[in-house]
């Protein structure tokens, strides 16, 4: 039997038909089992091989969850069976590593030596084991890696001035986003009136109204989703290969993010997948929500233990970090850091970059306290940051 045919067999994993009567007892989508947008199980063998001819296939994810991780590399799998001639783009890494990640595909960087020079805990932060085996993958059968992403001060500096108040020269060669649909504008909406940091705050803490925060808010998404498109638009036609991108789910459900920016690209055809846990509410299986879904069963993996927060967002420069907001009933905004602190120190250490600031909070103990020295009005000011007696839950 064919390796493509294997591959298939493995990832059928049975008739769909043969489970349907499990859904009403473990959730809409059984384990095991491929649906469309609906919730309708799909023959996987079909579906795979149609999937394997689409230029662009973004596999989505929720970042802390090992099963998710699991799906992207199976389907990776399965895809390269069928179509050997693929590229993988990741959304974890930003534009400016890309030479470390052709390092690591042509063979001369360890898995430790990998981690080291991408900075991968401050960069990105997830558990580097939920994507090594994609990456080994990649690297078994010479497939270019690709970082799709941009630096997060990009994003963050989006979000608080706009697109327009960023020179050109600082977007990382990044084009102006086409406007996102109506729908995707609610759902950030929503997603910012859920977050930490309220709207109201985040529009007051920059001179503006709530109307202004979100409105930048969408701005900011819109360009971090045009940045990933316009290195997968690029991949594509410079290539000719598909391309299987490594993403958070928000950034490619309903067809809005990066396939509607792919669209505006020139690149039609976009197919999203995505991972659909037992206990997800079957509501959202709207029609829309993916071209296909796959069942997965209960986790059983332990949940990875939150690292501590101070709650800020950082701005670097020439002269150090600077704090750009702060989330409203965290750490920091206990302690009395303001928007505009310059932090020089903490624990006693220098503090010149972000990275410098993130290790020494990730050493932090629940309970324990975090001497800082900011900069602020011209003078130096001694604050305390006080971590609570439990890491706070993401």
């Amino acid at each position: 039997m064919r390796l493509a045919s294997l591959v298939l067999a493995a990832l059928a994993l049975g008739a769909p038909a043969a489970r349907a009567e499990d859904a009403a007892r473990i959730g809409c989508v059984p384990p095991g089992v491929w649906a469309d947008g609906t919730g309708t199980a799909m023959e996987p063998v079909p579906l795979l091989r149609r999937l394997a001819e689409a230029p662009v296939v973004l596999l989505g994810e929720q970042h802390d969850r090992p099963d998710h991780h699991r799906w992207q590399l199976h389907t990776l799998a399965g895809l390269h069976a069928l179509n050997p001639d693929l590229a993988v783009g990741m959304e974890m890494l930003p534009r400016r590593l890309q030479p470390v990640l052709d390092r690591w595909g042509t063979g001369e960087l360890t898995e430790a030596e990998f981690l080291k020079q991408t900075d991968w805990r401050t960069v990105w932060g997830f558990d580097p084991n939920f994507y090594l085996p994609i990456l080994q993958f990649a690297r078994l059968h010479r497939l270019p890696v690709v970082a799709l992403n941009v630096e997060r001060s990009l994003i963050g500096r989006t979000a608080r001035n706009g697109w327009a108040a960023i020179p050109e020269a600082e977007r990382e060669g990044v084009g102006t986003p086409a406007g996102p649909s109506e729908a995707y504008r609610s759902r950030l909406t929503e997603t910012l009136a859920a977050h930490d940091r309220p709207a109201s705050q985040a529009g007051s803490a920059n001179g503006g109204t709530p109307t202004d925060a979100a409105a930048r808010f969408i701005e900011a998404q819109s360009v971090w989703d045009r940045a990933m498109a316009e290195k997968i638009a690029e991949i594509r036609r410079v290539t000719g290969r598909g391309v299987v991108a490594i993403l958070g789910e928000g950034h490619a459900a309903h067809g809005d993010g990066v396939p509607h920016q792919l669209s505006d690209l020139g690149i039609a055809g976009t197919a999203v997948l995505l991972p659909w846990d037992a206990d997800r509410d079957c509501d959202e299986l709207d029609g829309r929500i993916a071209d296909a879904v796959f069942g997965l069963g209960p986790s059983t993996a332990e949940p990875e233990v939150p690292r501590p927060r101070l709650g800020v967002q950082l701005d670097p420069g020439p002269d150090g970090i600077s704090v750009g907001a702060v989330s409203d009933g965290s750490v920091a905004a206990a302690a009395g850091l303001r928007s505009g602190d310059r932090i020089l120190a903490a624990a006693g250490n220098p503090v010149r970059a972000p990275a410098d600031l993130v290790a020494v909070i990730r050493r932090q103990a629940p309970g324990t306290w975090l001497p800082l020295t900011v900069r602020r009005d011209g003078a130096d000011r001694e604050l305390v940051a006080k971590f609570p007696a439990e890491a706070p839950e993401r």
